[in-house]
């Protein structure tokens, strides 16, 4: 039996992938979901779409918002980038960690005090080790992951993307970071995995250490969003307990 305040902690733990290709769409199914999530991701469809509006239009329904653009470019073009995304007041931005420490740095360094977290992006769930491999980066996933993030780690960023399965090894290495899992399906869930091959469920991903989950085609593609955000806030507290 799990108590409200649980759950509470779990709806804020939760981000919502608003992958619509229009401000108008992602607003109305943010509008049903106000209350039952903590969070909403803005990414590269719909901020192509919309740009700093969307991100604006979130904001003003109570929602802290995720921009999710995988900013990879040279320092200087991620650095002003990166100045005008926290101008927008997004909690969390992510650039991409084969950008390389200095580039890695340079995001950090714009972000300042600003509020706006920059989270390293690892290994895209989509990849497995014959991708990697294909891509002449030999290592497995998990320790591709863990590569990378040291290299982010040293250049400041103190926030990680990466596939349930690399949770734990990546909670073990670096305690006080923020980890955000995607890849995150409820047990006999009948939207797959679809070109996510590292998934697991919302316990599971909590257990192995994540502090935010991403949840999208679970939630946007049910009959009744607002039950299934229920479901996996269910399921998140039903995780360990005094991880808030």
């Amino acid at each position: 039996m799990t108590t409200e305040i649980e759950r509470a902690s779990a709806r804020a733990r939760l981000c919502f992938a608003l992958d619509f290709p229009t401000s108008d769409e992602a607003a109305a199914v943010a509008r049903e979901l106000q209350g039952a999530v903590g969070l909403v991701k803005v990414g590269l469809e719909l901020y192509v779409a919309h740009g700093p509006e969307v991100v604006a239009r979130m904001r003003a329904l109570g929602f802290e918002v995720f921009l999710d653009l995988k900013l990879c470019d040279i320092p200087a073009t991620v650095e002003r980038a990166t100045a005008q995304a926290a101008r927008l007041g997004a909690r969390l931005l992510t650039v991409h960690a084969l950008g390389g420490a200095a580039m890695l740095a340079a995001a950090v360094r714009a972000a300042g005090t600003s509020g706006t977290q920059i989270v390293a992006v690892t290994v895209l769930t989509s990849l497995d080790a014959g991708d990697l491999e294909a891509l002449g980066l030999p290592r497995s996933p998990g320790e591709q992951v863990e590569r990378l993030a040291d290299v982010a780690w040293a250049a400041g960023v103190r926030a990680f993307v990466c596939s349930p399965r690399e949770l734990a090894r990546l909670r073990a290495r670096f305690p006080e970071a923020t980890l955000i899992a995607p890849g995150i399906r409820l047990p006999g869930d009948a939207t797959g995995a679809g070109d996510q091959k590292r998934v697991a469920s919302p316990a599971e991903a909590l257990a192995a250490g994540a502090d935010v989950l991403v949840v999208g085609r679970p939630i946007r593609d049910a009959r009744d969003r607002r039950a299934a955000a229920d479901a996996v806030v269910d399921d998140m507290a039903l995780g360990p307990r005094g991880r808030a």
